[in-house]
């Protein structure tokens, strides 16, 4: 099977439905690298997400190296990221946004990258100057489409009624976490915006409302629902070694392992993994969205590809994240 494809507004190309997420992508693990660009790209999935932070840059510099070796630019959607704070400082500014695209135009050897997003937000900043600072970009041929990683909704509708009212491009893509499992704390430690859980709600209606297409990232949560981790191990998550810190502060959580448990009995009965079962549970919400898949081989890849086959109920959704007792 390969992904099949949607569209986002302001890019030509297809776009897979599936999206591979390139954090273990890495010039230090070159060979390896492109082995995984190379069946990612063999199956249909023609999407690659990166940022200027990951790999301290390296992972754009290995995707820009395989994209002159392979000669596919034309065929690949490159979504990039930045604007990452650090240390000193909060950095969501025209001149940040400006300096890190130009970062990642050399490091992935190409004149454009397909999408650009805003890595974090700074609610400090106005909306305005960075609306005309990406309006910018795009007229210079410099980017196809633009928008935002973890920023609230109503943010991005802030940013997007900016821009209608100038007669300016808006926002297209938001990349927040979306999965199965509840995001009870910050994986990184600040900034993380989630569409996940009971509390999110009114930010999932206003997605299915507007159609903003959803980038979601961790959409196995950091490999909770990666099937090494049991819902047996609630107790003693830490000692396994399976899941790393930022998922322990982010999902290991009761009602995480509640979740776990029950896609357990469901891959059971219905002869699928725990991480099919929880991307189905993704790919089947009422909103125009494309996982980011975290896939380190061409086998986990495949198995990420067949849960675009499982068709959950509506029912079965709300009896997974325990909004139902039954299904």
């Amino acid at each position: 099977m390969t992904s099949p494809t949607g569209r986002i507004p302001g890019i030509e190309k297809p776009v897979s439905r599936l999206v591979l997420g390139s954090m273990i992508i890495h010039t230090d693990r070159l060979e390896e690298s492109m082995r995984l660009l190379d069946d990612a790209f063999a199956l249909g999935i023609n999407t690659i997400d990166t940022a200027h932070i990951y790999g301290g840059g390296n992972s754009e510099r290995a995707i820009g190296q395989w994209l002159a070796a392979r000669g596919n630019r034309e065929q690949v959607v490159i979504v990039s990221k930045g604007c990452h704070h650090n240390g000193d400082r909060k950095r969501v500014t025209p001149f940040d946004l400006r300096a890190d695209l130009h970062d990642s135009l050399a490091r992935l050897k190409t004149t454009y990258v397909d999408a650009y997003l805003l890595h974090r937000d700074d609610p400090s900043q106005p909306v305005g100057p960075i609306v005309e600072a990406f309006n910018e970009l795009r007229s210079q041929g410099k980017l196809r489409a633009f928008g935002v990683s973890n920023w609230r909704h109503d943010r991005i509708q802030e940013a997007n009624d900016y821009a209608a009212a100038r007669g300016l491009a808006g926002f297209t893509l938001s990349s927040p976490h979306y999965s199965l499992a509840d995001q009870v704390g910050d994986p990184w430690g600040a900034g993380c915006v989630a569409l996940s859980g009971p509390r999110e709600t009114e930010a999932r209606e206003w997605y299915q409302r507007t159609g903003m297409v959803v980038f979601p990232y961790s959409s196995m949560a950091r490999g909770f629902f990666s099937g090494r981790l049991k819902s047996t191990d609630r107790n003693r998550f830490a000692e396994t070694g399976v899941v790393d810190a930022a998922c322990q502060r982010a999902y290991c959580f009761e009602v995480n392992f509640q979740r776990l448990e029950r896609v357990e009995q469901l891959a059971a009965e219905a002869g699928h993994t725990v991480p099919q079962i929880a991307l189905a549970y993704v790919l089947c919400q009422p909103l125009n969205i494309h996982p980011l898949v975290g896939a380190a081989n061409r086998g986990e890849i495949e198995s990420c590809l067949s849960a675009l086959e499982l068709n959950l109920t509506p029912e079965t959704l709300a009896w997974l994240d325990l909004r139902r007792d039954s299904r």
